[in-house]
């Protein structure tokens, strides 16, 4: 049986064009499990875990490519290695890896390090991005979803201590957990000022 997965590593990209390879590749849909807005490094994703969960002996695990399923060498080997030992295949793309083959091991791990090595490389130009545009003044984080006068209502509710958080969040329309972002940074801004 052909067992599929899918992974894109944020909420905005798409999961459809894998999709559509593995059905491409023969797999029904209710066979594709996926994680959206997961990264490769991230061991702990629910989709990989059904994945491997409902891959048995004899089976094959298909990916699109290697970089959906690990983005570390550690990974696809330890992932590897338990396929192996419930003894199902693993296949990325059209190519069904054997690990017994000298060349599909050293194929396999030189597709691996390719794919930690291409995320690596993403951390750092995020990075380097990251500290330029702090450099510039263009990073100051999430915008408030509140105006000035919002804002000042707010925290004239919460000083006044008559309303909980959740009541504010009700009378604002939003989840009360962006009350207590609000309040918690309004208090960071003020033990920042001394006040």
């Amino acid at each position: 049986m052909l067992i599929g997965y899918a992974r894109c590593s944020t909420d905005r990209q798409d999961l459809r064009a894998q999709k559509q390879q593995l059905r491409e590749l023969g797999i029904e849909d209710a066979r594709i499990y996926v994680d959206h807005g997961y990264t490769g490094r991230n061991r702990e994703r629910p989709g990989l875990k059904e994945a491997l969960a409902a891959t048995r002996a004899g089976d094959t695990l298909v990916v699109t490519k290697l970089d959906r399923l690990a983005r570390s060498v550690a990974d696809a080997a330890e992932i590897a290695c338990e396929l192996q030992d419930r003894e199902a295949r693993l296949q990325m793309g059209t190519t069904v890896y054997d690990p017994a083959d000298p060349f599909g091991r050293m194929f396999f791990n030189l597709t691996a390090t390719f794919a930690e090595f291409e995320a690596d490389l993403i951390s750092q130009r995020t990075r380097e991005g990251l500290a330029i545009a702090r450099e510039k003044g263009r990073l100051r984080g999430r915008s408030s979803k509140f105006t000035a006068a919002q804002q000042r209502h707010i925290g004239a509710l919460i000083d006044g201590g008559e309303h909980t958080q959740a009541e504010i969040a009700a009378l604002m329309g939003v989840n009360p957990s962006t009350i207590s972002r609000f309040a918690k940074k309004r208090r960071a801004q003020a033990a920042a000022e001394g006040v």
